[in-house]
């Protein structure tokens, strides 16, 4: 089942179906007749055992085509700051011109280029307490991702290319401050100049970070290793909401955990590689994500 979704940001959809009444008379069927019968339900109910939580994982088995438009998300505003804030988040994008290309698909100027999501879940997470936790996501995700963010807590798998040496990228808080995943204001890489600051330094040619808003799309997805610039699916595209530290959440295929703390934790695969030297300049540039194309960097 696929459904396309465009300028709207549902968290769940309902579909309800009204069938006219029938009358009819109600007879046995063999197990020989029913062995012939095959079908796929339309939620799939697991029950996982977790090293310290039980978990409970609601799948949908629909696919969703979607391009969304968000002017301002807050999400986890405690303790006198705000876990993720984000202005202008949109998912999918447009094509700016013809001939654009996107994951081997060529777009005419105007195309929508949908943000692609196959069955979505709703995860829940129990430990000797009560409800530890939830998440949602999706067991197979592809697409942009564009946004003016301030503060993010997550992980974002992007990889840092300095002089030729690719790095994964570190998430700070703050100039001057130290890795973290927790209500981060900057990206870049760990320090490794002579007379560079420990933390993130924005300081000209020392620079190993930059605002969180000089990445101003990033496409979710996984290295198809084919070479040829085509994006692949990912199952690690999900925000979670823990009542403590220490939260365990596995992959869908249930090999890995990621280990996850208090609040609201953001995970956001990328096939992405980026030049330090561009990001801590003119950053990554916005793609169009309206009708109105607002340019490359923000409106």
């Amino acid at each position: 089942m696929r459904h396309y979704a465009y300028g709207y940001a549902p968290l769940i959809l309902f579909c309800v179906g009204i069938a006219p009444v029938a009358k009819a008379e109600l007879t046995p069927i063999s197990e020989s007749a029913m062995g012939d019968v095959t079908g796929q339900a339309f939620m799939q109910v697991q029950n996982i055992n977790g090293t310290s939580h039980e978990y409970t994982r609601m799948t949908l088995g629909m696919d969703v085509d979607t391009r969304v438009n968000i002017d301002d998300v807050q999400i986890g505003q405690i303790d006198g700051g705000t876990d993720f804030s984000a202005q202008h988040l949109a998912l999918g994008h447009i094509a700016r011109a013809d001939g654009e290309q996107f994951n081997g698909v060529t777009y005419n100027e105007g195309d929508a280029i949908p943000f692609e999501a196959r069955k979505p879940y709703i995860e829940l997470a129990e430990d000797g307490a009560g409800l530890a936790g939830f998440r949602m996501g999706f067991e197979q995700a592809r697409g942009s991702v564009s946004s003016h963010t301030t503060s993010f807590s997550g992980n974002i798998g992007m990889k840092v290319e300095y002089f030729g040496e690719v790095y994964d990228a570190l998430l700070f808080d703050g100039v001057g401050g130290v890795a973290t995943n927790k209500r981060a204001t900057h990206i870049g890489l760990a320090p490794n100049n002579p007379g560079q600051a420990a933390g993130c330094n924005i300081d000209g040619a020392l620079a190993n970070c930059a605002p969180l808003t000089n990445l101003r799309s990033i496409t979710v997805g996984e290295d198809t290793g084919a070479g040829d610039g085509t994006i692949g699916f990912t199952d690690g595209f999900f925000i979670g909401f823990q009542r403590d530290d220490n939260m365990e959440w596995q992959s869908i295929d249930g090999a890995n955990v990621i280990d996850v703390g208090k609040g609201v934790f953001i995970n956001l695969p990328t096939n992405m590689t980026v030049d330090l030297t561009n990001l801590t300049s003119g950053g990554i540039d916005r793609l169009r994500t309206h009708q109105v194309d607002m340019g490359t960097k923000l409106f």
